[in-house]
């Protein structure tokens, strides 16, 4: 394979998530204008599903460069919570977790109601389709905003692909990347895991990515 035949992924990409970072397609574009919008937000309180890997935490980093932020983990999610919170415009919970304390989620969206604050809640599926035994509180979520991760389109999965395989410093023909997008499955955790796969080929061989190495990625089941 001649040299001008390949793609040396050699973008830059701060690992530090910034707005222009992050490559809005039609799969996203949604979620991405709501976070940038904010303070302008109809509702208090949004929540961004989507699976694996769909840029959700991408999209909470850059809400924290634009006001004052806590971020908690549901699983961490606790009455230090509350008290940390009340120094912040705005609190974000991520990864929401069935098990979370409903008592305190609510207490936190009253203050949020009473002291002009700001909620964004991360989950894999929408914030409404989590059973809750409160009737308060399955009120005030089924009225949040509710937006979702779209699966990932050619544009947005070559973006991931440029940008994941950019990172590992892995040369890859650039047939192959139009090939990989027509061939792998429409999900963001399988990206992820093909690039992994992919990074493994890469270090075993010390080679130039080939046709075959991309279907034994492609085929691999992790």
């Amino acid at each position: 394979m001649k040299k001008s035949d390949q793609l040396l992924l050699e973008l830059s990409f701060n690992k530090d998530y910034v707005s222009n970072d992050y490559y809005v397609s039609s799969s996203n574009k949604e979620s991405f204008d709501l976070v940038n919008s904010w303070p302008n937000w109809v509702n208090k309180i949004l929540n961004i599903h989507g699976e694996k890997f769909s840029g959700k935490s991408h999209l909470t980093s850059i809400l924290e460069k634009k006001t004052s932020c806590l971020k908690v983990f549901s699983k961490n999610f606790s009455d230090k919570t509350i008290s940390n919170f009340k120094s912040k415009q705005t609190l974000i919970i991520e990864d929401f977790d069935q098990d979370i304390s409903e008592k305190l989620l609510y207490t936190i969206i009253n203050i949020i109601d009473q002291e002009n604050k700001y909620l964004l809640i991360t989950s894999i599926k929408p914030i409404n389709k989590y059973i809750f035994k409160l009737p308060d509180l399955i009120s005030r979520l089924d009225n949040c905003l509710v937006v979702g991760q779209g699966q990932p389109d050619d544009d947005l999965i070559y973006a991931l692909l440029i940008k994941n395989l950019s990172d590992k410093q892995i040369i890859i023909d650039k047939k192959l990347i139009n090939y990989i997008i027509k061939k792998i499955d429409r999900s963001y955790e399988k990206i992820f895991l093909f690039v992994h796969k992919i990074d493994k080929l890469s270090l075993q061989k010390g080679k130039p990515i080939n046709l075959k190495n991309v279907n034994e990625a492609l085929d691999s089941k992790g």
